[in-house]
């Protein structure tokens, strides 16, 4: 998979979870974004044990 694809991939998985947690009711949005980047890492984390 090409690098602009894994960005976008990445980038809409911590806007999408973002927006997921600050509809279930998150506290601020800090609390929100804090599950994105959360969601973020096992993405980055998920790329690279995929990646040969």
């Amino acid at each position: 998979m090409r690098l602009p694809v894994q960005l976008g991939i990445l980038v809409a998985l911590l806007v999408v979870v973002t927006l997921i947690a600050e509809l279930a009711g998150a506290t601020n949005f800090g609390t929100a974004l804090t599950f994105g980047v959360i969601a973020f890492m096992g993405g980055v984390v998920a790329l690279i044990l995929k990646t040969p």
